[in-house]
């Protein structure tokens, strides 16, 4: 099962198939995030085909990975696929 893993710690899990794949990017549905793990950003980024990007912190214990998580509440039509759900970067490590 593929996870998101950050300080020796699951960030997520889910199915193969239910991951998305976009630019080489995993996208794991925000149910299959735990939810002590990641906490909201301010921060945003946007991009032309995609929409605007908003970022979650990875929280282990006393350690924050801020904005190493990013999702699309309201993606474009050309990415509706990735609509709940998150991908990871900043050392998270997805496998």
């Amino acid at each position: 099962m593929p996870t998101a893993t950050w300080k020796n710690t699951i960030i997520a899990d889910s199915p193969a198939a239910d991951l998305v794949t976009v630019e080489g990017n995993l996208y794991f549905p925000i149910a299959s995030v735990q939810p002590e793990h990641i906490r909201p950003s301010s921060h945003q980024t946007v991009c032309p085909w995609k929409g605007t990007a908003h970022y979650y912190d990875v929280v282990v214990g006393a350690d924050i990975n801020a904005n190493a998580a990013w999702y699309y509440p309201t993606p474009k039509d050309a990415a509706k696929e990735i609509a709940g759900r998150v991908a990871f970067w900043k050392g998270v490590v997805v496998k």
